[in-house]
């Protein structure tokens, strides 16, 4: 049997154990999974364990093909996992057989983006560029349940092992791949990294040492997490997400992502700073939507580190916020207006108070992406009135970050898959390259 490595265990890796499950080919191997977090809740990717929205479309997501039918299973896979059953056949059409899970009497929160005309030619018009898609929703809350069973259904093979707790520090590609962590060394015949985002200091390690294996990124994502009314948004309720992207004035592009309806901010911590994102349970709701605003920052030569831009960016944040572990919260007419929040109006925060302080997110953001963010809001509030309130919250900052994208047919027995790869940037994108990795499909890229 071909000693298998598989540094991570998170959304792409669960695909490509799915797809060796699959295929038959997981009696080819004897497989040792290096996650760093202590144990199966705590795994690399906090998309995994955080909300658990996956979609169907080839509008967002990442920069490779999947089809439709792959997305689709990917869905269907973790909705079994989750508990969920149909209720119709297929035969009804693939949409209607995946939204027709139910669980415990109640069906999969579902979601399809801009199915109306109306509102399409409504964001259209008014400059917005509409994305089509189906959500389903788990939820934090059910989706802790949905990790312990992949996990528990994985260990089940008997030449399938979990060691917890192992950071990978290095990686010498062979044969035999070498893994180098604190714990000591590892060899492998074959070795899949992924590592998600939060792996961002081994790929620049990695990037650094073999520069052969990467194709050069210009790219980052900085922002704000966004907080309003659930009324606000109860209008478009039927998307479940309403993602858009908008040109403003600046020539930045600033897209909506990651919108939570009757969710709760929360932290992202990474190895030396901290960032803010987002969840919603599927059975505990709150008041308060909340969605990510991103601009779009490209860089030219000679600048080669966006990734370390948008680190200095949240460091930042965090040096104001006064703690490495805490972020600014200010309400937008504050942040409009260039002033300190002091206090709040009737928007209530659904982050902990612990961590955060009432701050000034403008000495954060440069001039460009600050200018882009308002611009965003202000035009948003023409579509879905409200978004402009002078007391919705925003938190500073978060990152979404754009790995160097690694080319994966040039080392032999290497497979370098998920948000760390570069070429995808969700669930669905990371957990499907995973999956036709592993049963050897060819992956087109955009």
């Amino acid at each position: 049997m071909k000693r298998l490595g598989i540094i991570g265990f998170g959304a792409s890796a669960i695909g490509f154990i799915h797809g060796l499950i699959e295929s038959g080919k997981i009696n080819n191997y004897r497989i040792t999974i290096l996650e760093r977090g202590k144990d199966y809740a705590h795994n690399t990717i906090s998309g995994v364990r955080m909300d658990g929205k996956i979609f169907i479309s080839h509008g967002m997501g990442g920069e490779i093909y999947i089809p439709l039918e792959i997305q689709a299973k990917t869905v269907e896979f973790y909705l079994k996992f989750s508990g969920y059953r149909p209720t119709v056949d297929r035969r009804e059409g693939l949409v209607n057989y995946l939204r027709s899970f139910e669980r415990d009497g109640k069906k999969i929160e579902f979601g399809e983006s801009f199915s109306s005309e109306k509102v399409y030619k409504l964001f259209y018009h008014h400059g917005f560029e509409p994305v089509k898609s189906y959500f389903f929703h788990l939820g934090t809350d059910i989706l802790k349940e949905t990790n312990e069973n992949i996990y528990r259904h994985f260990s089940s093979f008997e030449n399938v092992e979990f060691l917890f707790g192992v950071t990978a520090e290095d990686v010498d590609f062979g044969p035999p791949h070498r893994v180098h962590t604190e714990k000591g060394d590892f060899e492998f015949d074959e070795l899949v990294i992924a590592v998600g985002r939060s792996g961002h200091r081994l790929m620049e390690r990695l990037k650094e040492k073999y520069p052969q294996l990467v194709k050069p990124n210009q790219f980052v994502d900085i922002g704000i997490r966004y907080e309003l009314p659930n009324h606000v948004m109860d209008p478009f309720s039927d998307m479940y997400e309403v993602k858009i992207r908008y040109r403003t004035k600046t020539g930045y592009i600033c897209r909506i992502f990651c919108q939570n309806p009757a969710g709760k901010v929360t932290l992202e911590k990474y190895e030396d700073f901290t960032t803010v994102n987002g969840y919603s349970d599927s059975l505990h709701k709150t008041e308060n939507t909340n969605f990510a605003i991103l601009v779009t920052t490209r860089f030219t030569e000679p600048f080669k580190d966006p990734t370390g831009y948008g680190v200095n960016l949240a460091k930042l944040a965090n040096i104001l916020a006064g703690d490495r572990e805490k972020v600014i919260l200010q309400t937008y007419g504050d942040f409009k207006e260039f002033r300190r929040t002091k206090r709040l109006g009737r928007v209530r925060p659904t982050l902990d108070p612990e961590s955060y302080i009432l701050g000034d997110a403008n000495l954060v953001f440069p001039s460009k992406i600050r200018e882009s963010l308002v611009d965003f809001v202000e035009n948003l509030d023409r579509v879905i009135p409200g978004a402009a309130y002078f007391d919705n919250l925003l938190y500073a900052v978060e990152v979404k970050f754009y790995t160097n994208k690694f080319l994966n047919d040039v080392v032999e027995n290497l497979h370098v898959i998920g948000d760390c790869s570069g070429w995808t940037r969700s669930i669905q994108y990371a957990t499907s390259m995973g999956y036709m990795r592993a049963m050897g499909m060819k992956i087109q890229t955009l």
